[in-house]
């Protein structure tokens, strides 16, 4: 392959490499040579911008974090409209149908990974952890304007939307789980807790 050809940002030429094998062929396709294949560039172009392939893939998976912000402040926005449930599920749905749970994958299948994602992460999966304190944070911005009861801890109540919907959206090889089975799920969690204020 031609290396005198311009890349337009080769970090997020190969970061979408990065996403496309790991959401066709799962975290044992990801290998550096694939990588650089699927994008289109030399081989070594991938070693010349990150010091090895666990420290591209630390920074594949916190980019991909980083992607989750924006819908997160549109989460936080949604407090004191519409319903808490629709909104948590709308918020979960649009999580897990993006490259979330095979980041998870990703991080659970490769030790080297965890330990680099430690020094910038101490603790959790990076997007797992990252959506349970949006969560939380919505919830909070909720209980505060009374549409959540008030003794509703909710960082517990995070860490179980989060886990429980990681659970219906773990399985590659199946059809995603549908809005309504999110949201009966979401629904359960929350029942008895959510309130109308007066």
């Amino acid at each position: 392959m031609p290396t005198g050809v311009a890349l337009r940002d080769v970090r997020e030429q190969l970061f979408d490499a990065a996403e496309r094998i790991l959401l066709d062929g799962g975290p044992s396709a990801l290998t550096s040579r694939a990588v650089t294949a699927e994008a289109g560039v030399a081989k070594g172009v991938l070693h010349r911008h990150f010091a090895d392939f666990d420290d591209f893939l630390a920074d594949f998976v916190l980019d991909r974090v980083d992607r989750f912000a924006p819908r997160a402040a549109a989460l936080r926005d949604s407090a004191g409209t519409g319903d808490v449930a629709d909104n948590v599920t709308a918020a979960l749905t649009d999580l897990f149908g993006s490259v979330a749970v095979a980041v998870v994958a990703l991080v659970t299948f490769r030790d080297g990974l965890r330990e680099r994602l430690r020094r910038a992460w101490p603790a959790g999966v990076p997007v797992l952890t990252e959506a349970a304190t949006t969560i939380g944070a919505y919830l909070a911005a909720e209980r505060d304007l009374g549409r959540l009861a008030p003794e509703s801890d909710v960082d517990v109540l995070a860490a179980v939307l989060i886990g429980t919907a990681h659970l219906l959206h773990a399985d590659r090889g199946s059809a995603p789980p549908t809005t309504e089975a999110v949201h009966r799920v979401v629904a359960t969690v929350l029942a008895g807790r959510t309130r109308r204020p007066g």
